[in-house]
């Protein structure tokens, strides 16, 4: 069974849930956990990236991800996002697990907060209380970078964390250390690239990898084929296609 761990849905004509289901049908992947999208126009990335652009919207649309998830529960899961130093964001955390969100979506990029707070600590402890991960991209920024979110993993050894994109930049060499070291910590696949996709298995093996596609602003089938060209063991794809995100957050399509 293959999941993409990592997909962004919005009502747009180019991240509708509509055309994931399409996407994933065409890849041979049978479900995806997805977080909301559209806080940013990702035919524009490199433009938040380097700061030329600020992002349009700052909330995250986490009623469409419910109702993806509840339309579509046999192939659909899906993770909260919400904005750390928002006034009641553990609450609201704690409703949305209690309504069958998976795991805790942050975003830097949109949200402009540090690893280091107290706010990002309240919501870790949260999903610490309910045995659920913590998913996020970093920036070159001191507060949301890659050393601070490992920080932040070992402050909180009982929750599970998945650094996107396999870190920040080509090769993220604190990223895939933490990942060998640190048993709660992995490393989700998306955008990512292949000599260093092939780095991580090696050193620190398919149980901390985990498939994800970054829809809509990759194709689940060109991601896959990235992992598929590993030629990996039949055992070791079946962790990182589908397995790990599985037991992290004990969601898996019907």
């Amino acid at each position: 069974m293959i999941i993409d761990a990592h997909a962004h849905v919005s009502p747009t004509d180019y991240g509708n849930v509509d055309l994931l289901l399409e996407q994933l049908a065409e890849s041979g992947i049978q479900g995806a956990m997805v977080v909301p999208g559209g806080m940013v126009d990702v035919r524009k990335m490199t433009d938040y990236i380097t700061g030329r652009a600020k992002p349009e919207n700052t909330m995250p649309n986490n009623a469409y991800v419910e109702e993806c998830y509840r339309t579509h529960g046999a192939s659909v899961g899906g993770f909260f996002c919400v904005d750390p130093h928002e006034p009641g964001a553990v609450e609201s955390l704690e409703a949305a697990f209690e309504r069958g969100f998976r795991g805790l979506k942050l975003s830097p990029i949109t949200h402009q907060f540090s690893f280091a707070s107290k706010a990002v600590a309240d919501l870790a402890a949260c999903c610490e209380r309910y045995g659920f991960p913590v998913y996020t991209h970093v920036l070159y920024s001191p507060g949301a970078s890659t050393a601070r979110f490992v920080a932040l993993a070992r402050e909180f050894p009982k929750v599970n964390f998945i650094l996107g994109h396999m870190g920040f930049g080509p090769a993220d060499q604190e990223g895939l250390e933490a990942a060998v070291r640190l048993d709660n910590f992995f490393l989700e696949t998306s955008t990512g690239n292949f000599l260093h996709l092939k780095e991580a298995l090696a050193k620190a093996g398919p149980a901390k990898i985990i498939f994800g596609s970054e829809y809509p602003l990759s194709h689940p089938k060109a991601e896959l084929e990235k992992v598929l060209l590993l030629k990996a063991p039949d055992h070791a794809l079946e962790r990182i296609l589908g397995g790990n995100i599985q037991a992290l957050t004990g969601w898996a399509p019907a």
